[in-house]
C-alpha cells in the first residue's frame, strides 16, 4: 500500500482544493490530509481564516478522496507525521516548490501543479466569493506580493498584465499565473485588481478598473494629483466599489498599536513628528534614472508621510522642500517641513544618502520612538522626563507585510468597513495634494 500525505487551510474550500485532494490521491492507495488549526495557521502568518476546523474538517471529507484526516498543530509535525503513518510519498501545491524539500530524506516529495484559474464561487453550501485578483506591473512589490497574497484567505492571484508583454510572460510563468496582453481580456478574468506599475501610471489604471467594476489596491503614490484622488474616489464611492492606497505600514499591527498609544494621551499632546526612510539604489535603478516620476520622495514620501498626516491631518499651513539632487537632477535626498498650527513635522527621504531612518513623536508629556525599520513597527519605545521611565512595546511583522493590506482590502469588499480608518480617503487625498506641491516645486527648480 503506497501512503500519501498533503497538508493545508482548505478555508472557504474551492475546486483548487478538490483537485488537489483528487491528485493527491491518484499518486497513491491511501490519502492522508492534515488540516491546520486556526492557531497554527497563525503562527505561520496566515491571515483572514473564515471556516472553523469543523467546517473545514468537514468539507475535505465530502470529497471521498481522503482514507484519514490529522490535525495539524505545530511547525515540525510534518515530520512526525511522516515517521508515525510511515507515509511514501508527501504532496503539495507547485506554489510551494522547494519549501518541502527538507521532507525528502523521509519520503517521496511531489509538487502537484496549481489550479491557476479558480472559480470565482464556492461550493454551493457557501455564500462568499472568493477573490480572483489581476495584477498590472511586474516589477519588484509585484513579487513580493504573490507569496504575501498566499496567506490570506479568499483571495487567488490568477492573472497578470503589463504593455510589454514579455515581461508578462516571464512574470506568469514564475508564478503559475496567466498572463494577458489585452486590458480588456485582463479585466473580464479578475475580480479585483492589484496595481504596482510605475507612478505615473496609476491614475489611468486605476480609472480603467473601476470603469471595469473592479476593486483596487493600488500602490503608493496613489495619484500624484490632488484632483486626480478625488475623482478615483469620487468613482469608486459611486460604484460601491473599494479603492485603497497600498501603503502596508498603515495596515501592519504595530504601527496601529503606536497610533492607539499616542491618542490615548500617554505623551501629552503631540507637538512634533519627525519620520526618516533612506536606502541606497543602484544608480542605474528606475528610481534614479527616471528624470520625470523617479527620485527619492515620490518613492518613499508617502511611508513618512503617513505618521504626520495620521497624527496631525492635511490641515498644514505651509510646506517646505529642500532637496539634494544627482547629477542628472534627480533628488537622491529631500526633507519636507511641515508647519501645522499646533505643531511641526519634518519628513526626509533618501535613495543616494543614508541617515538614520527612525521615527519619533514628541508630546507634552514624553515621545516615542521606533528605530530604522520603523516603517515594519515591530518595536517602539515611550519615553518620559524620568529617564529610567521606559516603556517598550512589540509586535510582529509578517514577512513583507503586504498581507495585512491584503486581508484588510478583501475585508472592506466582503463588508467589514472597520478597517478603513487604517488610511481613510481623505488621508490618501493629502498625500496627493503634497506629492503635487513637490513636483510643481521640483520642476520647477531642475528647470
Amino acid at each position: 500500500m503506497t501512503k500519501v500525505i498533503t497538508y493545508g487551510t482548505f478555508d472557504l474550500f474551492h475546486e483548487g482544493h478538490y483537485r488537489l485532494l483528487q491528485r493527491a490521491k491518484a499518486l497513491g492507495d491511501y490519502l492522508i490530509v492534515g488540516v491546520t488549526t486556526e492557531a497554527f495557521d497563525r503562527t505561520r502568518g496566515k491571515l483572514n481564516v473564515v471556516d472553523s476546523l469543523l467546517t473545514r474538517i468537514e468539507n475535505v471529507k465530502k470529497t471521498g478522496f481522503v482514507d484519514e484526516i490529522v490535525i495539524e498543530e505545530s511547525i515540525g509535525q510534518k515530520v512526525s507525521d511522516i515517521k508515525k503513518y510511515q507515509v511514501d510519498i508527501f504532496t503539495v501545491g507547485s506554489d510551494w516548490i522547494g519549501q518541502f524539500d527538507y521532507l525528502k530524506e523521509y519520503c517521496q516529495v511531489v509538487y502537484l501543479e496549481r489550479t491557476k484559474n479558480i472559480s470565482s464561487t464556492m461550493l454551493r453550501e457557501q455564500n462568499r466569493k472568493i477573490q480572483r485578483i489581476g495584477i498590472i506591473g511586474t516589477g519588484r512589490i509585484a513579487h513580493r506580493f504573490v507569496p504575501e497574497a498566499k496567506l490570506v484567505s479568499g483571495v487567488n492571484t490568477q492573472a497578470v498584465y503589463n504593455p510589454h508583454t514579455e515581461s508578462a510572460v516571464r512574470f506568469a510563468e514564475e508564478w503559475e499565473l496567466d498572463p494577458y496582453e489585452k486590458l480588456e481580456d485582463f479585466f473580464a478574468a479578475v475580480d479585483s485588481v492589484y496595481i504596482a506599475s510605475p507612478h505615473e501610471t496609476h491614475y489611468d489604471y486605476i480609472k480603467a478598473a473601476l470603469e471595469h467594476d473592479k476593486h483596487v489596491l493600488c500602490e503608493k503614490p496613489m495619484a500624484l494629483r490632488k484632483a486626480q484622488a478625488e475623482e478615483v474616489f469620487r468613482i469608486a464611492k459611486g460604484k460601491n466599489l473599494i479603492l485603497l492606497e497600498g501603503i502596508k505600514t498603515a495596515y501592519c499591527p504595530g504601527f496601529n498599536q503606536l497610533l492607539g498609544i499616542t491618542g490615548s494621551g500617554m505623551i501629552g499632546s503631540i507637538r512634533n513628528v519627525e519620520a526618516c526612510f533612506t536606502k541606497l539604489e543602484s544608480k542605474d535603478s528606475r528610481e534614479l534614472t527616471d528624470l520625470q516620476y523617479g527620485g527619492s520622495f515620490l518613492e518613499l514620501g508617502s511611508y513618512c508621510m503617513l505618521p504626520v498626516i495620521k497624527l496631525f491631518g492635511g490641515g498644514y499651513t505651509d510646506v517646505r522642500f529642500d532637496t539634494i539632487r544627482g547629477d542628472n537632477g534627480l533628488d537622491i535626498f529631500t526633507k519636507a517641513s511641515f508647519i501645522y498650527p499646533n505643531g511641526i513635522a519634518t519628513v526626509t527621504c533618501g535613495l543616494g544618502v543614508k541617515s538614520e531612518g527612525r521615527l519619533l513623536i514628541a508630546g507634552t508629556k514624553g515621545y516615542m520612538v521606533a528605530e530604522a525599520p520603523w516603517w515594519k513597527t515591530a518595536y517602539f519605545e515611550v519615553h518620559h522626563e524620568d529617564p529610567g521611565e521606559v516603556e517598550k512595546y512589540s509586535d510582529r511583522f509578517l514577512g513583507d507585510g503586504l498581507r495585512y493590506e491584503i486581508s484588510d482590502f478583501l475585508s472592506m469588499i466582503n463588508g467589514n468597513g472597520r478597517s478603513d480608518f487604517k488610511l481613510t480617503r481623505s488621508e490618501s487625498v493629502a498625500f496627493a495634494d503634497v506629492m503635487e506641491r513637490f513636483l510643481e516645486e521640483n520642476r520647477s527648480l531642475a528647470d
